[in-house]
């Protein structure tokens, strides 16, 4: 699928316009197509980022729930074509929740783990993404956070840390003492975003939201594809969704590659491209604070 750039744009209060990205002879890949069969079309090394949320084997619209070991397996394929295609400085970025059977919670992240560990994949953390709401528990408490566990290939790995600091808890502290009294003791670029991320998920009042019932926001993506990879990177989603890595990358010159098996949610990740290239498409900004009710206007 190719995109091209025209001057429309559409004002939001509460959502951004996303500006046209700047094509320079990338082609964006979206495709209806097995993971697998579609990543073995993709050379060796030449992939800086994959992230995706596999489906969690719980018999959602999308997936057919199997056992846990046939889940595992399958995962176990996936990954080791993520390591074929992955550049030596990239990074894989799996997120993850909960498989629930009976009540019993197994976290998935934890049993993946060997499976990316087999690889030689060196775990550089476990992001906490925090949200504030979902289903609500009766005989358990509600679950409110799932992670991305961050993996790299080498020690070597493109790693940038400025463009997604976070303002400081403290903005204009000062040094009281000693050799830099006076001067600031903060980053004057913000601070270290840590790795628990409130970020809200995509419910029926969000912005992004489409027909999907798991949506990644972009917004999640954008502070991977901006840590992890440089301008005209290639970044992969074998479980694509309706498109949202792909977004991400495209949003910040990055090229984008996904598929899904799923005709419908194909056909909406191209939609959503569409109105990325003609600057209609509305995602929640990056750093844009969590709604606050006592606030004016939600503290936006």
């Amino acid at each position: 699928m190719r995109t091209t750039c025209t001057p429309k744009r559409r004002a939001r209060r509460s959502a951004r316009a996303c500006p046209c990205p700047q094509r320079t002879g990338r082609v964006i890949r979206v495709e209806r197509a097995d993971n697998l069969a579609f990543m073995r079309t993709i050379p060796d090394a030449s992939v800086h980022l994959v992230v995706t949320s596999p489906p969690y084997n719980l018999g959602k619209d999308y997936e057919r729930r199997s056992s846990l070991d046939a889940y595992l397996a399958a995962q176990a394929e996936v990954v080791v074509e993520a390591v074929r295609v992955l550049h030596p400085r990239g990074s894989i970025c799996w997120q993850v929740g909960n498989f629930v059977d009976n009540g019993e919670i197994v976290p998935l992240d934890v049993v993946l783990y060997d499976i990316f560990a087999k690889q030689d994949l060196k775990l550089r953390n476990r992001i906490v993404w925090h949200f504030g709401h979902g289903l609500h528990c009766k005989r358990r408490l509600s679950g409110r956070y799932e992670t991305i566990n961050w993996w790299t290939k080498t020690d070597d790995y493109t790693w940038h840390l400025d463009p997604i600091r976070v303002p400081p808890k403290y903005p204009g502290k000062r040094h009281f003492k000693g050799p830099k009294a006076g001067e600031l003791s903060c980053n004057p670029l913000g601070k270290n975003p840590s790795d628990v991320w409130e970020i809200p998920n995509v419910k029926s009042n969000h912005p992004e939201k489409t027909v999907h019932p798991c949506q990644f926001p972009v917004e999640l993506i954008e502070r991977l594809v901006l840590s992890m990879t440089d301008p005209g990177d290639i970044v992969l989603d074998p479980y694509m969704g309706v498109g949202s890595a792909v977004i991400a990358a495209e949003m910040h010159g990055r090229t984008g590659y996904g598929c899904d098996t799923s005709d419908e949610y194909v056909a909406i990740a191209r939609q959503r491209l569409g109105q990325l290239a003609d600057g209609t498409l509305r995602t929640r900004p990056m750093g844009k604070p969590i709604y606050n009710p006592d606030l004016p206007r939600g503290g936006h």
